[in-house]
C-alpha cells in the first residue's frame, strides 16, 4: 500500500533504498469507508492523508447548514486542515471520503521528525503545497471570472472521469450553485 506514495516522492525527489525505508517507519495506512469523517470542524488535524485509493472532499457548514464543498482530494493528493495541523487549534473544516478508500496518514510529531531525518523531504513537502495552493487560486479566479454554465463546463472538459465519480450535489457546492442549477445546466435548459 505504500508504493503509491514512494512513487509521488520519486516524482519530485529521488530517495535512495536507506530513506525510502526510513520513510515507511513513520507512515500508517488506514481505510475509511464511503462518508466517514477523518476530521470534523471543532477537532484538532493531527495528521496529513496521502489519498492511495478513493475520493475525499473538504467542505464547511455554513449559517444555513448547507455544505459548501471547498476541495476534493484523489489518488496521489495530500488532504489535511493545513492551519489546524500547524497551529494545534481546533478545524474550521469537515474532511470525509466519498468512497471507499485507503490513505496513509502522518501525524505532525512524526512528520517532523521525518523531515529531520530525510531533509530531501522538506522540498517534496514544498513542491507538493505550492501545487495544492495554485490550483486553490485558480478555482477562486474561476469563480470570480466564469459564469456558472462556464465553470461546469471547463470542469466537464479538464476532468470528466471525476465529474462522474462525485455526487452531483458536492460537484454543484463546488461549482458555487445549487444542485438544480447543476440540472438543468447538464439538461442544456441553461
Amino acid at each position: 500500500m505504500y508504493l503509491p506514495l514512494l512513487d509521488h516522492i520519486d516524482k519530485f525527489v529521488k530517495l535512495d533504498h536507506d530513506e525510502r525505508n526510513t520513510v515507511l517507519t513513520y507512515l500508517d495506512c488506514h481505510k475509511v469507508r464511503k462518508k466517514e469523517h477523518v476530521l470534523k470542524e471543532g477537532q484538532v488535524c493531527n495528521a496529513q492523508y496521502f489519498i492511495v485509493k478513493g475520493c475525499f472532499h473538504q467542505y464547511i457548514i455554513n449559517e444555513k447548514g448547507v455544505e459548501k464543498t471547498l476541495l476534493f482530494g484523489i489518488e496521489n493528493w495530500w488532504m489535511t486542515d493545513f492551519l489546524s495541523f500547524q497551529s494545534h487549534s481546533p478545524s474550521n473544516f469537515y474532511i470525509q471520503a466519498i468512497e471507499n478508500s485507503e490513505v496513509i496518514s502522518i501525524d505532525k510529531e512524526s512528520l517532523e521528525d521525518l523531515l529531520i531525518r530525510v531533509p530531501k523531504l522538506e522540498r517534496y513537502f514544498r513542491l507538493c503545497m505550492q501545487k495544492s495552493f495554485g490550483a486553490s487560486q485558480v478555482r477562486i479566479k474561476y469563480l470570480f471570472t466564469m459564469s456558472a454554465e462556464e465553470r461546469y463546463h471547463h470542469i466537464n472538459t479538464m476532468f470528466p472521469e471525476f465529474v462522474q465519480r462525485v455526487p452531483q450535489y458536492m460537484l454543484a457546492s463546488y461549482l458555487d450553485f445549487s444542485p438544480e442549477f447543476l440540472s438543468k445546466i447538464r439538461a442544456g435548459k441553461v
